[in-house]
C-alpha cells in the first residue's frame, strides 16, 4: 500500500517537474524576438488573405449584378438604379 502511494507520488512529482520545465520554455519562447517576428509575419499573411477574399467577393457581387441587370434587360424590365430603394431613408437619425 505504501509502495503504491510512493509510486503515485513519484509520478505526480515527475509530471509536475516536466510541466514546470515546459512552462518555463514556453514563457521564454513567448518573450523572444523570434516568436514575436513569427507572430507578426503570420498575422500579415492573414490580413493579406482576408483582403484577397474581400476583393474576390466584391468582384463576384459585381459580376452577379451585371448578369442580373442584363437578364432583366433581356426580358424587358428596367434595372433599378444602383443603391435602389435601400438607399432611401424616410426617417431621422
Amino acid at each position: 500500500m505504501i509502495g503504491g502511494f510512493l509510486g503515485k507520488a513519484t509520478g505526480l512529482v515527475a509530471s509536475g517537474a516536466v510541466g514546470a520545465v515546459a512552462y518555463d520554455g514556453v514563457k521564454r519562447l513567448m518573450r523572444s524576438d523570434v516568436f514575436h517576428g513569427a507572430a507578426v509575419t503570420v498575422t500579415s499573411w492573414g490580413l493579406r488573405g482576408a483582403r484577397l477574399a474581400e476583393t474576390g467577393a466584391e468582384k463576384a457581387r459585381l459580376t452577379t449584378a451585371d448578369i442580373v441587370s442584363e437578364a432583366r434587360d433581356k426580358v424587358g424590365e428596367q434595372s433599378p438604379a444602383p443603391g435602389g430603394a435601400a438607399s432611401i431613408h424616410n426617417h431621422e437619425h
